[in-house]
């Protein structure tokens, strides 16, 4: 016989270091603190520019912007790119660069973080239909005469559900960690380029 248990006992059991970590949103399901917008200042030590110097980069200048934003460039595939385009560049381009790839990874940071609260969110109503289920068969299970061909439909539901919640479960984990390693990305980049601005 299944126990039923409350649709917010479950979200609470699947995501309970969400708690640990403090966090007073309850549609933010990850154990890192949520942080919608990072600051490009904390990571870039040299003085902005503005966008329009950022739009006016030399051709080389863009092209390794848009390579530094690539993830699957690994860093030190981008501190080569980094080395081999210093000639052309000139100190002022450095930040440019820093800038335009901190928006672009930025942006794409926030997409990441906006789908990982919808996933929640829809783990939430998955919860509330398990237990519902749980719940009408323990109702059954009570009656006098119960209807075990209804017990045993929904319990291969509840199965198929359960499987489910599951392995979406496990992917939110995977998912959780993408902002962190944007963020690790970033810093990471503006010492690549950093180091090679000098005062």
């Amino acid at each position: 016989m299944r126990v039923a248990i409350s649709a917010l006992a479950l979200v609470f059991t699947c995501f309970n270091p969400l708690h640990a970590a403090g966090s007073n949103d309850p549609d933010w399901p990850c154990i890192q603190r949520r942080v919608d917008s990072l600051s490009a200042a904390v990571m870039w030590p040299h003085p902005p520019v503005n966008q329009a110097a950022a739009n006016a980069l030399s051709d080389e200048a863009d092209r390794l912007a848009e390579l530094l934003a690539l993830r699957r460039i690994t860093l030190e595939e981008a501190e080569s790119a980094v080395d081999a385009a210093s000639s052309e560049l000139d100190q002022a381009e450095y930040t440019a660069i820093f800038t335009d790839v901190f928006e672009t990874l930025n942006q794409r940071r926030g997409v990441i973080m906006a789908g990982i609260t919808r996933y929640a969110r829809n783990q939430a109503r998955m919860a509330e239909e398990i237990d519902s289920i749980r719940s009408e068969i323990n109702q059954l299970l009570q009656a006098d005469t119960p209807d075990f061909d209804r017990i045993d439909a929904l319990e291969e539901d509840l199965d198929w559900r359960e499987r489910v919640f599951d392995d979406r479960r496990r992917s939110l984990t995977y998912a959780c960690e993408t902002p962190v390693l944007l963020e690790k990305r970033l810093y990471s980049l503006a010492q690549i380029l950093s180091a090679r601005v000098t005062d």
